[in-house]
Formats: C-alpha cells, sequence, structure tokens
C-alpha cells in the first residue's frame, strides 16, 4: 500500500475541525498528522510534529494573536516562508471572488468553501500533493474576474518575458492541472525535464507555486482558459 498524504489542518471551531478529521481518517490514502486550533502558533507547532504534513487545510477566518490579525492570508504567508514544501488549501465560508483571488496570489495551492463534498475535499488534497495545485471551477472563474475587473480599461497584457516552445506547452499542462508523470508522457520528455520547465517557469514569472503560474497564465494570456474538459 502506498503511504498516505500528511494532512494537517488549522480551523478554530473544535467540532468542525474533528469532523474534518474524522472524515480525512477515513480514506484509506490520507492520515491527519497536525492540528492547530489557531494560526499563529502554527510554525512553532510544525518544528515539533515528526512527519510533518504534505498539505494544510486552512481556515480563512482564524483568532488573531493578541492585536495582530493571523487569519489565513498571514498562515498562508508564514508557511510559503517556513514551509515552501507543504502545499496549502484554504477553507472559507467566503465565496468571494476577491479573497479566492488574493488568496491564491499570496502562494496558496488551492480554495474550497466550507459546504463542499468531501469527495472534493480528498480530490483537492491528492492534487495539491500529485500536481501543486487544486483549481476548480469556481476558483478558475474568481482568477479570471478578478483578473478582469483589474484589466478593465487597461491594455491587454503581454509578458516581455520569451518562454521557450516548450515552456509554453508545459505551461498549457500545468493549468489543465496534469501530474508531472502525465506531462512528461505526452510531451514525450522525462519527468526531471518536466520539472526542469517548472521551476524555469516559476523562477522567470516569479510566481509562488503552480496554482501562481496558473495566474500569471490567465493574466498575460498565454493559454485558453478552458481546463474543465
Amino acid at each position: 500500500m502506498n503511504t498516505p498524504v500528511n494532512v494537517g489542518l488549522v480551523e478554530d471551531q473544535l467540532l468542525f475541525r474533528e469532523g474534518m478529521k474524522a472524515i480525512v481518517d477515513s480514506w484509506p490514502d490520507t492520515a491527519v498528522v497536525f492540528e492547530s486550533a489557531d494560526g499563529y502558533s502554527v510554525i512553532e507547532k510544525l518544528e515539533s510534529c515528526d512527519p510533518l504534513p504534505d498539505v494544510i487545510l486552512v481556515d480563512l477566518s482564524l483568532p488573531p494573536n493578541g492585536n495582530r490579525e493571523f487569519s489565513g492570508v498571514e498562515v498562508t504567508d508564514a508557511l510559503r516562508a517556513a514551509y515552501p514544501q507543504i502545499g496549502i488549501i484554504i477553507l472559507s465560508i467566503h465565496e468571494d471572488e476577491n479573497f479566492i483571488a488574493q488568496l491564491i496570489e499570496h502562494g496558496a495551492h488551492g480554495y474550497l468553501i466550507k459546504d463542499s463534498d468531501p469527495q472534493e475535499v480528498h480530490t483537492a488534497i491528492l492534487a495539491v500533493h500529485e500536481k501543486g495545485c487544486y483549481v476548480n471551477e469556481r476558483t478558475l472563474s474568481a482568477i479570471q474576474r478578478s483578473i478582469g475587473k483589474k484589466m478593465k480599461n487597461k491594455p491587454l497584457s503581454h509578458p516581455s518575458i520569451q518562454f521557450t516552445r516548450r515552456e509554453l506547452e508545459v505551461l498549457d499542462l500545468i493549468c489543465r492541472q496534469m501530474t508531472s508523470e502525465e506531462m512528461g508522457e505526452k510531451l514525450f520528455i522525462s519527468i526531471k525535464t518536466v520539472n526542469g520547465h517548472r521551476n524555469n517557469l516559476l523562477q522567470k514569472t516569479g510566481a509562488r507555486n503552480t496554482a501562481g503560474l496558473v495566474v500569471y497564465a490567465l493574466k498575460h494570456n498565454l493559454v485558453e482558459p478552458v481546463f474543465f474538459d
């Protein structure tokens, strides 16, 4: 049996956290290894966590640290700085497109509404772990609308960065949420080469992660925004 994906939960509501833990632990390929009722102590708690989570589900609305806000935005920033290898999925009651786009740009790898079907949560965890991001139709639409509002009455943005043909092919397949293995098979190149192109894309664009590459690609009209065939 394959090693399960290690999952963390950052949620201040005990009943919801316990419910999520029971659901995640009921799946044979996932296991909860970390919990926190607040965001501001997450980094300190992770220092003594073994094994570390592969993916952390983070509530957007978390209690402040005294007078200092420490919501899912701040947790995302802190995790990206201290543990960039951990995937971050934001859970929220908010369906506001600005929240969604903002969290993706801050470095979150996915965004789910709290009333999502448990099966979608499972799909999102595996996608973030295996593909680097989970962009469902709601998130895609929010990103597109957010970009549209920012670009309203502005000329179409064309990147000054020069991309190779292969990099653009990999970018398109990233947006279609393929794994490195799937991209390698489709393009007839090795996984190492795929990851090399992904790293080049991250460096050239300044994107924080794979989800950020999707935002960049949409913002600069580099791919057709039809990822859900």
